[in-house]
């Protein structure tokens, strides 16, 4: 298997691979945090590093793909990953029963495209809303403008979320099933986060705290409102804590 991700997607190749015993390739940036290297080798897959502001990954996997012969298991932009980050969706309203709003974070729009169609089979009428970082904001762009916009290489804390474009299937999933998307700078981010971690004692990471931090920034309004908030991913790079709280607390 051939995967290209900066780290949520590159672990659960990485163990999938494992379970299965198979080989898998994951190419990854070259700035993306050592923890989450570490886990994905930890696994056993092996890494390619590229470089986000002169190389492609989707190239680079491509290559890989046809001179050893692997399968490419993309990040989002595939039926069955849509299908599986739809579980997150359903799982969420088989325990709550139906609700009236779900936040998600949003970078290629698999989980969003994957939850947003399992609320309208299990709980119609609920609007999902995806959260990206405002650096970041080409999922917005789309959704506002209905014309697939691009970002290059955005500079955010956000890295799970720095995605060029939504895929040639999430982008008309969003703009069908999806009620709103909103955006939250990173001071926001790191600071919705921080609640997450000292408040609620759950570990995660920027990315993951995206939703969360639209509805504690005041981003939307959910008061009298039942509302799922999805939080994904736990990759935290300790090494970071000291600067994430100087860029949290600068713009108080």
């Amino acid at each position: 298997m051939v995967a290209f991700s900066s780290g949520n997607h590159a672990q659960a190749v990485g163990l999938a691979g494992q379970i299965l015993n198979v080989p898998r390739v994951i190419v990854m940036p070259a700035d993306s945090p050592e923890v989450k290297r570490a886990a994905t080798s930890d696994y056993g897959a092996e890494i390619v590093l590229y470089d986000r502001e002169k190389e492609d990954r989707e190239a680079i996997g491509r290559r890989l793909s046809e001179e050893r012969g692997l399968a490419i298991v993309p990040p989002y932009d595939h039926p069955d990953i849509i299908a599986g980050a739809g579980t997150v969706g359903h799982e969420l309203l088989e325990e709550t029963g139906p609700l009236d709003m779900i936040l998600t974070p949003c970078g290629g729009g698999g989980l969003i495209s994957g939850t947003a169609l399992s609320a309208q089979y299990l709980s119609p009428g609920c609007r999902v809303i995806g959260v990206e970082p405002l650096a970041g904001d080409d999922a917005t762009r789309s959704f506002r403008t209905r014309t697939l916009q691009t970002v290059s290489n955005p500079q955010t804390v956000a890295d799970g979320a720095r995605t060029p474009s939504l895929g040639k299937l999430t982008f008309p999933i969003v703009l069908e099933q999806v009620a709103d998307m909103l955006t939250v700078d990173d001071p926001a981010l790191l600071r919705a986060m921080f609640f997450l971690w000292e408040r609620l004692k759950l570990v995660v990471e920027p990315t993951g705290a995206l939703a969360a931090a639209a509805v504690l920034e005041g981003g939307v309004d959910v008061r009298g409102l039942r509302v799922g908030i999805v939080l994904s991913g736990g990759n935290v790079d300790l090494s970071q804590v000291d600067s994430w709280r100087r860029i949290a607390w600068a713009a108080r």
